[in-house]
């Protein structure tokens, strides 16, 4: 297998050399599909991607390695963790957390090809331990105040994307991610549609399409949604997709 792997660190060269000891990994190998300078970052990636295994550092400004830890250690489909740092002194910290492995910073490769076959263990016996029936369904993980809460990804109405952060709607309540529109279509194609530069629906919730005025526009679009009062826009580029979206789905 090879393990998709986020790389967590707030020194470039750092994350530099831990890409081009990862190249010469082939047993098993690991693909870099995100890299993170802090935890807030790291955080993001995490609720956007499905993800094998992160290599954490421990001291960053903000959101440290150990507080990005804790946060996975409620998620039962939470990549692997292995710690990447110059410090020793948080090894105990590290297994308390239930990290796979600990790497003390100059990383060797050989040590570096042992912790991935440590990983490579580690998720293949921890699938084999659980029955399909009991697979946790796929989540957005939502940060607020120090506080990380699991939405299922089924419960998620619309993504809007405003200023810099994703509004998550649901149809009890409204969440704020910082992560990106594009992770969740390029993931989630068959789930959700793209209808606005800046938003995404599911396509279960959709009930309607109907004329929308949004008072810059009397000739607008927008979709009545199950389970939310608001209505979300259409824009001209996108309106043909949703059409031919709701024609396939009569």
């Amino acid at each position: 297998m090879s393990l998709k792997t986020l790389i967590v660190d707030d020194e470039a060269l750092a994350r530099s050399r831990l890409r081009t000891l990862l190249r010469d990994c082939t047993s098993p190998a690991a693909e870099v599909t995100a890299e993170a300078a802090q935890g807030e970052e790291a955080l993001a990636h995490l609720a956007a991607m499905d993800l094998d295994l992160v290599l954490l550092d421990v001291h960053m400004p903000g959101v440290d390695g150990i507080e990005v830890a804790r946060a996975l250690r409620s998620r039962p489909d939470a990549p692997a963790v292995v710690f990447v740092t110059a410090h020793a002194s948080h090894a105990v910290t590290a297994f308390e957390l239930e990290a796979v492995d600990y790497l003390t910073k100059p990383v060797r490769a050989e040590r570096l090809q042992q912790a991935l076959q440590k990983v490579e263990r580690f998720l293949k016996e921890r699938r084999a331990a659980q029955p399909a029936a009991e697979v946790t369904p796929e989540c957005v993980l939502i940060q607020d105040r120090g506080r990380a809460e699991r939405v299922p990804l089924s419960e998620v109405l619309y993504l809007k994307s405003e200023y810099k952060y994703l509004t998550v709607r649901t149809a009890t309540r409204s969440h704020i991610l910082d992560g990106s529109l594009n992770d969740f279509e390029e993931r989630y194609p068959n789930r959700f549609l793209r209808v606005h530069r800046n938003a995404l629906v599911a396509r279960s919730a959709i009930r309607a399409l109907e004329r929308y005025d949004d008072g810059e526009d009397a000739d607008g679009w927008a979709l009545r949604l199950d389970s939310v009062p608001e209505p979300v826009a259409v824009s001209r580029r996108q309106l043909a997709a949703v059409r031919e979206m709701l024609k396939e789905s009569r």
